[in-house]
């Protein structure tokens, strides 16, 4: 491991493009992965969450040791440094997007009763379990939907609505644990799968 660990100074004490390029891909990689863990830990997936750490600061520790070698000389790697800082954050946001852990709530007023049944029925149809309250709102009654769903559904839902229902005031929640109701029993019985 030592040598492993002076082949790295070694190498980052140079100043070529080769440097650069290692210290910007592997801070955006650390970072990413930093806040891939923090989501993961947020929404209750603590046993991946401290995988990744391990990851995540072994990567920290070779890439800003190797900012830290000759940096007072070289100060383009404390720039190459914060570059991919910030990227890291963005692909880290991004790649939270793209896996949707966890589960989301979604309320759902609609503007009259006729399109609750309609958009109720689509989303029955596509496997959205819910509950429907009989709202009342300044002009007229209304109806809500109440759903919680895996996260990586919302899309999918969002889409229904906007196909089978204008006017619909759709608002979305991140929750962390749900006991009881339809998700739950379709998750145990293995009628989701696919994240469906």
């Amino acid at each position: 491991m030592n040598e492993f660990l002076q082949a790295i100074e070694a190498f980052a004490k140079g100043s070529t493009i080769w440097v650069y390029l290692f210290i910007f891909f592997g801070k955006i990689l650390e970072v990413s992965f930093g806040t891939l863990r923090i989501v993961l830990i947020n929404r209750g997936e603590r046993t991946i969450g401290s995988l990744i750490a391990i990851v995540e600061i072994t990567l920290w520790l070779i890439v800003a040791s190797s900012v830290l070698v000759g940096f007072k000389y070289d100060f383009l790697k404390g720039i190459v440094y914060a570059v991919a800082f910030a990227c890291g954050n963005y692909i880290g946001s991004w790649l939270d997007e793209l896996l949707a852990f966890g589960l989301s709530s979604m309320q759902v007023v609609l503007p009259d009763l006729a399109s609750a049944k309609e958009a109720e029925a689509c989303l029955r149809a596509r496997g959205f379990g819910m509950t429907t309250i009989d709202v009342h709102g300044r002009d007229n009654d209304r109806s809500m939907l109440i759903m919680t769903m895996q996260r990586k559904r919302l899309p999918e839902a969002i889409a229904t609505l906007e196909d089978h229902c204008n006017g619909a005031v759709v608002t979305v929640t991140d929750i962390k644990t749900q006991r009881g109701g339809y998700l739950e029993r379709a998750m145990r019985s293995g009628q989701l799968r696919d994240g469906k």
